[in-house]
């Protein structure tokens, strides 16, 4: 028997990258899997490329009225949902005498947010069919120091973190483990992105903070969105019971703590 066998699970933000992957890896251990995403045309194509057990559903994490529909929609297609992975996120940089408030507003919505409001909605439906359940939350080595350029995305981060030692003490009590994942420096589409902010604001070329930051990785390399599906697939296995309110670093020796 696999391990997540007749679970079935929400993943935010996981019409691409690592929601993706960890999608993927829920499915081969025996979940059922509803892709949530803002881009519903991107999630029905992750969705079919999946296969059997994978639902596509519209979600924006800012827009309450969203995420209702969403775990609603979920809920009936499914039955319920036993997990829920907090994905969803977006990634900013600048100094911090040009960060804007739209900046910051922008990437909280979605990151702390989100993440919360996500939580709440899911927990109650967990709560009412009385089963427990399991929530995990995309944290970041970013959430554990400080970073020159990253004010915002580490200030959003260090607050999953926190979200996820209160909700998981508030939660306990109806079996719903409430645990994160802290990634390092993960490769992926989205380090475009990244690589083109220290671009900017470092002077560096194209590609050279990538490479910089991969080969500071004490493992040797950046880690893959593959790299997280053994972490994400125990926290939400009956191998970890015991676990409550912790957030584990999956970064390659990056950061220890």
């Amino acid at each position: 028997m696999t391990r997540l066998s007749g679970k079935r699970a929400l993943i935010t933000g996981s019409a691409r990258g690592i929601g993706l992957e960890l999608a993927r890896a829920y499915l081969a251990e025996g979940a059922q899997v509803a892709i949530g995403d803002i881009n519903i045309d991107a999630a029905r194509s992750a969705a079919e490329g999946l296969g059997q057990g994978a639902i596509a559903v519209r979600l924006d994490v800012t827009d309450q009225a969203s995420i209702d529909a969403c775990v609603a929609e979920v809920e009936a297609a499914l039955g319920g949902i036993d997990i829920l992975i907090n994905n969803a996120a977006l990634f900013t940089a600048a100094p911090l005498v040009e960060i804007t408030r739209a900046d910051y507003d922008r990437i909280f919505a979605v990151n702390v947010s989100g993440t919360l409001f996500m939580m709440q909605a899911v927990a109650r439906g967990m709560i009412a069919r009385g089963t427990g359940g399991r929530i995990i939350n995309m944290a970041s080595q970013a959430g554990r120091r400080g970073e020159s350029l990253v004010a915002v995305y580490c200030a959003s981060k260090a607050a999953v973190i926190s979200l996820t030692q209160s909700a998981g003490l508030n939660l306990i009590p109806h079996g719903i483990n409430v645990n994160a994942i802290a990634p390092g420096v993960v490769d992926g589409e989205h380090w475009d992105g990244v690589d083109a902010f220290f671009a900017k604001y470092e002077g560096k070329a194209p590609g050279q903070k990538k490479r910089e930051v991969g080969e500071a990785v004490p493992f040797g390399r950046m880690g893959t969105a593959a790299d997280l599906t053994g972490m994400a697939i125990f926290l939400a296995s009956s191998e970890a019971d015991y676990i409550v309110a912790q957030t584990y670093n999956v970064d390659g020796g990056n950061w220890m703590s």
